[in-house]
């Protein structure tokens, strides 16, 4: 009897530890906590739907959606190794995995180069040119995390790395680097310095006593309008890039919703308040999904004549 308790106990505390070191690469990956996978996979979307001028293949799709999740993971893990160091002294990541010690740094690196190589598979499925800029987005992505000790501007290459994807969704319809793709990509990559600066600024604290460097520091307290800059001119490339598509309808009413939340955000930053920036920084969320359904919607209006 006491053999089989003492068993029972054993399993239950192996379950315990597989459920917890599951969720330390939960934790690790952040695809417990997908915000930073939808904030790239809206704007990817709505690039696919531009370059198809309508609903993209299916195969497409499906290649890009894994591919945006896999490779935001695979970003998140080489951050929080490049990170170590310091997530323990920063309030915010103090408990990340790497920087309590839960998973080694030989896990860490394996498990990035395992979602590395896994996107990897899925771009043999498209053409050379856009597997020739994969390999340039994996270098920018792994770039990202050691540039926050070298320059205050650690947020432009974020945001290169961000919207990478908007120029592959032009090449993989085998149109190359398109002048439109560059277009979008420069209003996203100012959209993604802005928002990425409020999240810079939940952590401005701990990171100027700990030396990493952001847009938050640089701008100072310039923060709230340089961001309001950066807002403005993303909405105006994407503005741009409408008319140049010839679209009349529902984008519009797309980028009119946008600007409605950029205001917000605004508004919710006025004090600089932790939370409150971090709450201004998930709401992107809404910016990017209303840029996706406007293109959406007005492909649909075109093509079917609604």
């Amino acid at each position: 009897m006491r053999h089989r308790s003492s068993t029972l106990v054993f399993d239950q505390n192996s379950k315990t530890n597989v459920n917890s070191q599951l969720n330390n690469y939960l934790q690790l990956t952040r695809m417990d906590r997908p915000v930073g996978s939808l904030l790239l996979l809206w704007p990817t979307l709505a690039a696919l739907w531009m370059a198809a001028d309508g609903v993209p293949s299916f195969k497409l799709i499906v290649i890009f959606t894994l591919g945006t999740f896999l490779m935001r993971s695979a970003g998140c893990v080489i951050n929080d190794y490049a990170d170590r160091k310091v997530d323990g002294a920063v309030n915010r990541t103090q408990d990340r995995p790497l920087a309590t010690g839960a998973i080694s740094t030989q896990a860490a690196l394996g498990l990035f180069v395992c979602l590395a190589a896994t996107a990897g598979l899925l771009v043999l499925f498209l053409n050379t040119v856009t597997q020739l800029l994969a390999i340039g987005g994996l270098l920018v992505a792994a770039l990202y995390p050691f540039m926050k000790r070298w320059t205050h501007l650690p947020q432009t290459v974020l945001g290169a790395a961000f919207s990478w994807g908007i120029l592959m969704a032009w090449s993989a319809q085998d149109k190359g680097i398109h002048p439109d793709a560059i277009l979008m990509f420069s209003g996203s990559l100012l959209w993604i310095v802005a928002y990425d600066t409020m999240y810079a600024m939940v952590d401005k604290a701990d990171d100027l006593k700990v030396g990493v460097k952001s847009t938050a520091i640089l701008f100072g307290d310039l923060d709230r309008a340089i961001i309001a800059f950066l807002q403005l001119s993303a909405w105006v490339v994407f503005a741009l890039l409408g008319r140049k598509l010839g679209y009349q309808h529902a984008f519009f009413v797309g980028l009119a919703v946008c600007a409605g939340l950029f205001i917000r955000q605004q508004f919710m930053i006025r004090g600089r308040e932790p939370q409150a920036c971090m709450r201004a920084f998930v709401n992107n969320i809404y910016v990017g999904f209303a840029l996706f359904a406007g293109t959406a919607i007005e492909l649909g209006i075109r093509e079917y004549g609604i």
